[in-house]
């Protein structure tokens, strides 16, 4: 899913998704098309008997939807929440504020670059805003598109 446009409050990003049927030549072929023009900062892959999904983080989120079109991928787009985890406790503690919030976690990846040396993760999550404030209670920072940009 290629993703990153930030909502009006900041801190939520979406995630673009591609699903491929025609396999592995297919799915080199999105990640190539939208590594040219777009800087990919997350990326994960599910895979399936039939069909694969891509997802994407990028720094240029309306190039990268233009490039989806351009080349007939179809895709969707997903609201992620993505926090920096700068030491082991803070994905424990992450979790925990999480849990306290009851708020459900659908998936997790981890983003390729790291703003200031701290390591990112990105979450489809139940509720984004709740999340967001239960996370940013426990002193665990929230990121915006801006911070993913190069």
């Amino acid at each position: 899913m290629l993703g990153g446009r930030c909502s009006p409050c900041g801190e939520l990003h979406d995630e673009r998704g591609a699903t491929l049927t025609r396999g592995p030549v297919q799915l080199l072929d999105i990640a190539f098309t939208a590594v040219s023009a777009v800087c990919v900062t997350g990326l994960t892959v599910l895979d399936t008997t039939d069909s694969a999904i891509l997802r994407l983080v990028v720094d240029d989120p309306e190039r990268a939807m233009e490039l989806l079109r351009e080349n007939g991928f179809p895709f969707t787009e997903t609201r992620i929440l993505v926090v920096e985890v700068d030491v082991e406790t803070r994905l424990q503690q992450a979790l925990s504020a999480l849990l306290e919030a009851e708020i459900n976690i659908h998936y997790m990846y981890p983003l390729l670059t790291m703003p200031a040396g701290r390591p990112l993760l990105a979450m489809n999550l139940e509720d984004h805003e709740v999340a967001a404030e239960a996370l940013r209670r426990h002193q665990i920072r929230v990121l915006n598109q801006t911070d993913l940009s190069r």
